[in-house]
């Protein structure tokens, strides 16, 4: 038995997958030699059945994103009782619920919150289907984590990527896809976890009797490895935390950095079976970053710095003449950068090397506050509100220079937004402080439309924009917001938070809806809110209470996820 138990040490992490590909006859004479064939041929069956399996992975996770992507459409307005419960259904997905008591963490809406089940109910049929749950066969289990972990990967990477194909099919861009980057990768964490408590009691089960100690166990090179590509992904994990984020960006920006590109490099090797996924990984995050957010999307150019009237915010403005679209053939053909303009609501990532020499590797998201050119010249306009690290030292920089040479990657962003608006007969935009950088744009698209004439008399467009002091007006001018008002744009600009303390936006935008309904309920509602994370939650379930009541209302939250 000893001699049995060595000989299944000895093979169960490789040989025991090298027989998984023989042919039957071979397959049948391995397995009859053996004291152990029985357990041998679980093992072999488990892993076998494994390997075919996880190959359909791929395909129901298609399946449910085009699913998740039919049931966002439209639906149009029908009479009778089954509209009106697919109407309380998508009121229902619409609210967002408070934050977690005591963890103060969080929630998505709840149909985003759905689709991540559905992501992790996915992830838990494929890790436990057809498994046997016995000690002896648990490295089957491990084995299934394991392919399940890899497999994930070229998801991981393409919800991260900038420049990534998933908005064509939804409609949304990177920035509200970031939180089915996140979810995925804490699902690998705890799959990349099992794995290894798995491999424990494959240690338990076959080696511990033979006199191998845990310590030798875990000093085998293949498990070096592996638990240094666990270390790695747990640190990732714990570094993309909301509090490390915010408390210590720069560090969270280069750690992710560096981690991802060990944990690939480590898993490359860990086993020959996951190369394939770390391949396809890899070449997604190297087009991303090197060819796209390098070379295609990256542009350096000169800008004027201005700090503002309220002392804390600084002006970014730049223009030039727009490119000749097919000046760079390559360049058409993989992205614009913003010498070719950009559209509403999209954004770049800013990045300032004469700051200090840690901005020079770090881009932070800034949406162009200025209109989408139009003819043969662009104007672009960023709203810096100071905080705490870079746009602190660009105000500094901003106080003692008129002017800085920049490099801007992008345009990014997608037209969910605007889209919603226009095929909408009220259009609210509801923002706070700097998200008048994501309303204008908008707002400015809306009201110059080629047959604007038409469209104002048929939509009606109102902005609610929440300031903190008065001075804050500045950053759009009151021109332009009366050039808008001209035009028809209604707009309230509530007494500033510093005096009057907050406002009931909710209730504010309810009634403005209402108004603006004067007493239609076949109007169709677009609302978009741009804020604080409070503001953008008590909206929206402003806006599913709203479509509760049968009002056929739609919202977007414009925000950024790292």
């Amino acid at each position: 038995m000893a001699s049995a138990q060595h000989d299944i040490r000895d093979n169960i992490l490789l040989t025991v997958r090298r027989a998984a590909a023989m042919d039957n006859t071979t397959l049948s004479a391995y397995l009859d030699g053996s004291d152990q064939a029985e357990l041998r041929r679980k093992l072999i069956k488990g892993v076998r059945f494994s390997s075919r399996l996880i190959l359909t992975y791929h395909a129901a996770l298609c399946a449910v994103v085009l699913a998740f992507t039919m049931c966002k459409k439209t639906l149009p307005k029908r009479p009778g009782s089954l509209w009106q419960y697919l109407r309380a259904v998508r009121a229902l997905g619409m609210y967002q619920p408070p934050p977690i008591p005591c963890l103060n963490k969080a929630l998505p809406s709840n149909s985003t919150s759905l689709f991540i089940l559905l992501l992790l109910g996915i992830n838990v049929f494929y890790a436990t289907y057809n498994i046997q749950w016995t000690l002896e066969l648990a490295f089957v289990f491990s084995d299934r984590t394991a392919l399940l972990f890899v497999a994930n990967l070229p998801w991981l990477y393409l919800l991260a990527a900038k420049n990534q194909p998933v908005r064509l099919l939804t409609g949304y861009s990177y920035e509200n896809l970031n939180i089915l980057h996140r979810r995925p990768g804490e699902i690998m964490c705890l799959l990349a976890i099992i794995h290894g408590a798995g491999m424990i009691a494959a240690w338990y089960c076959f080696f511990r009797p033979t006199g191998m100690t845990i310590w030798h166990f875990l000093s085998l090179p293949m498990i070096v490895l592996g638990l240094s590509a666990l270390a790695c992904y747990e640190l990732l994990y714990l570094t993309s935390l909301a509090s490390f984020r915010q408390w210590w960006y720069e560090v969270f920006l280069g750690s992710h950095i560096a981690l991802q590109a060990a944990g690939l490099v480590l898993v490359f090797f860990h086993h020959r079976n996951g190369r394939i996924y770390v391949g396809i990984a890899l070449a997604i995050f190297l087009l991303d970053r090197l060819l796209f957010r390098l070379v295609v999307k990256s542009r350096s150019t000169r800008a004027d710095l201005t700090v503002m009237e309220d002392g804390e915010t600084v002006l970014v403005s730049a223009d030039w003449p727009l490119a000749d679209r097919w000046r760079n053939v390559l360049t058409a053909l993989l992205g614009l950068d913003v010498r070719y303009g950009w559209t509403t609501t999209e954004h770049v990532f800013l990045t300032v090397p004469a700051l200090a020499r840690k901005h020079i590797v770090q881009a932070h998201p800034f949406t162009i506050a200025s209109a989408a050119p139009a003819r043969d010249h662009a104007w672009l306009n960023i709203i810096a509100r100071a905080h705490d690290g870079f746009t602190r030292d660009l105000l500094h920089y901003a106080r003692a220079h008129a002017s800085a040479t920049l490099r801007l990657d992008g345009p990014y962003g997608s037209l969910h937004s605007l889209h919603m608006l226009q095929s909408s007969d009220i259009a609210l935009v509801v923002v706070g402080g700097s998200g008048i950088a994501v309303a204008y744009p908008l707002i400015w698209a809306l009201l110059h439309e080629h047959d604007a004439e038409v469209l104002r008399t048929r939509r009606r467009v109102c902005l609610i924009w929440v300031i903190h002091e008065a001075s804050h007006v500045s950053w759009i001018g009151h021109e332009r917001l009366d050039e808008l008002r001209g035009r028809g744009l209604h707009i309230v600009i509530p007494a500033p938070t510093s005096k009057a303390g907050r406002p009931d936006v909710p209730a504010l935008s309810e009634n403005t809806i209402s108004e603006m309904m004067d007493g239609s309920q076949d109007s169709r509602i677009g609302v978009v809110v741009s804020g604080p994370d409070s503001m953008n939650r008590a909206v929206r379930n402003r806006c599913a209470s709203i479509a509760w009541r049968d009002i056929d209302v739609h919202v977007a939250v414009e925000k950024y996820g790292w």
